[in-house]
């Protein structure tokens, strides 16, 4: 029998499920029952695990309209469930129903209802305040998350901080055109005020003395109401200004859209080294293997009489060798598995196996000008440094159209009087042109700066289109050289292993030592490695290109 009270959710369904493994670990042909009569709440992943339990024969003991309701949703949806339990849990279900309705008078259901909201919200609290009990932390996560390099790419686009960050920042910079151009539209407030006020006549003229009159007015009261609008009618600094801003926030998202495809290459790349790790384990293994075989037989020979010790010694000396290459390529992968898990920003605690394996793609070599045209149209790096272009040349003729003349139309309407009850409307409506005449060298400076600032980016594109070209010709190359080294591995291994098989035939006829069978087992390792890193060479070659054209995103993710 297994009793639950309080609410059955969050890290309280791991520990229930712990129990009742235990349960149905030690004695998994006895009969076992959930009492949920003390439960207050069943969310998502309790109902989950209440369906396993009914499924694999647990019976389920409910009180109360909701919790019933979710036993005959378990029951119904559980076809695998016995008849006997089945009949035996909407019994259970059925007689709660009964009770209920006998405690509330016939009535049916809402009473139950209210009172289970209310308990499911208040219940739990108090019972921690008085037991102090403490929270359980989170669950660590169950199972080994298997991932494709496909499925790796849209969780990093969905959770890495880079990226994150990165829209959140081409978000902001909207918002800033937004602001500047509020700076364009009527602007209109509501004011009202009421306040007393009593006033010094000789103060207030001078010192000037009033004989035979009051030395001061008031106190009197003063209320007004009404809005007071403006806008600005003709200011060609203020529209470049607004220019400017929108050409950021072009900026801003491709730049954002840059960090999307630096993230995917991270996580290719990533994703790439670790299928390479894990190459090397299997690789290793195998070499174990083949070690311990080879071990074997010599050991078997020198039984026989027909080997030698120092034959044995050496098979046992490359044995262990091989074993420490196996224990160095494992934790190799563990490491490779940490920085991918880091970078999909995952539970640290969560366990990753990759779906896919190092393999071959054979393409078409790509030419040179085609792929400097194609990176120049869709890098995002380019369109970035493209809208600060803009920006520079919209903040220059903003700073040099403030030496105009700008107009600007203001107004004020008000309900002013002594009170709230004698007041008059009042108004004031008016044009203001405002012509600069001598700023101290602020309108130079600022002109000054935005040319130097449009040099300086004149410069950063020179630079990066120097850098693109260089990107695509250099990944064009590791491509081409990473394509022939596929092939003359994949040649490399084959010879390899013909050359261990002769030389095994030869040292099991007696015709030669093991110096030979463990010459070729040295070839066939390095002839592995060389397989796989060609492989991974060409993998991230691929990669390389990708990301130098601007299709990371239209190549790695679906």
């Amino acid at each position: 029998m297994l009793s639950v009270e309080g609410r059955l959710a969050g890290p309280w369904v791991s520990a229930l499920e712990q129990c009742w493994r235990e349960l149905h670990g030690s004695s998994p042909r006895q009969k076992f029952c959930i009492n949920l009569c003390g439960v207050s709440f069943i969310d998502a992943s309790g109902k989950m695990l209440l369906k396993e339990m009914h499924r694999l024969g647990g019976e389920i003991t409910a009180e109360g309209c909701l919790n019933q309701a979710i036993v005959n949703e378990i029951v119904r949806d559980t076809p695998e469930a016995t008849p006997e339990t089945a009949s035996k849990s909407k019994d259970f279900a059925k007689e709660g129903t009964e009770k209920d309705k006998e405690g509330n008078g016939g009535k049916g259901t809402p009473f139950i209802f209210y009172i289970a909201l209310f308990s499911s919200l208040l219940i739990p609290a108090a019972a921690r305040a008085q037991s102090g009990a403490p929270v359980l932390p989170a669950a660590a996560p169950t199972g080994v998350m298997k991932l494709t390099l496909e499925q790796s790419v849209a969780l990093a686009l969905k959770q890495n901080p880079s990226q994150q960050i990165a829209i959140l920042n081409a978000a902001e910079s909207v918002q800033d055109k937004n602001i500047t151009r509020a700076d364009l539209l009527p602007q209109a407030n509501l004011k009202v005020y009421d306040s007393a006020n009593r006033v010094n006549l000789q103060a207030q003229f001078g010192g000037l003395p009033f004989v035979g009159f009051p030395k001061h007015i008031g106190p009197y009261q003063i209320f007004s109401a009404g809005p007071t609008f403006g806008m600005s009618v003709f200011d060609f600094s203020l529209w470049k200004r607004y220019y400017a801003a929108r050409s950021t926030a072009d900026a801003a998202k491709a730049n954002s859209l840059s960090t999307r495809e630096s993230v995917i290459l991270l996580v290719v790349s990533q994703y790439i080294g670790t299928l390479r790790a894990v190459a090397n384990v299997e690789a290793s293994r195998s070499r174990v293997e083949l070690a311990q075989a080879l071990y074997d037989q010599a050991a078997d020979l020198q039984k026989e009489g027909v080997g030698t010790g120092i034959d044995t010694l050496r098979a046992n000396v490359e044995l262990q060798n091989e074993k420490q290459r196996l224990l160095e390529a494992q934790n190799d992968r563990d490491a490779s598995l940490f920085g991918l898990n880091k970078l999909l920003n995952l539970d640290p605690r969560q366990q990753l196996e990759l779906a896919d394996s190092l393999s071959f793609f054979e393409t078409p070599q790509p030419q040179v000008d085609e792929s400097i045209e194609m990176a120049l149209s869709t890098r995002q790096e380019w369109k970035a440094v493209e809208a600060d272009e803009k920006v520079a040349k919209y903040q220059l003729q903003s700073a040099q159209y403030s030496r105009l003349p700008s107009l600007r139309f203001d107004g004020d309407w008000a309900y002013l009087g002594t009170s709230s009850t004698n007041g008059i409307p009042t108004y004031v409506y008016q044009a203001t042109v405002v012509t600069p005449i001598f700023t101290g060298g602020r309108i130079q400076a600022e002109v000054t700066k935005a040319r130097l600032e449009q040099q300086k980016i004149e410069q950063q594109k020179a630079d990066l289109r120097n850098q693109i070209a260089l990107e695509v010709k250099t990944s064009l190359l590791n491509l081409e050289s990473a394509r022939n080294e596929v092939q003359v591995a994949n040649l490399g291994v084959k010879l390899a292993k013909e050359e261990v098989d002769q030389a095994r035939d030869r040292f099991n006829a007696g015709v030669a030592n093991n110096i030979e069978v463990i010459s070729a087992q040295d070839s066939l390792s390095r002839a592995n490695d060389n397989q796989i890193v060609a492989l991974y060479r060409f993998n991230q070659a691929r990669a390389d290109y990708a990301r130098a054209i601007g299709q990371m995103e239209k190549t790695y993710s679906k």
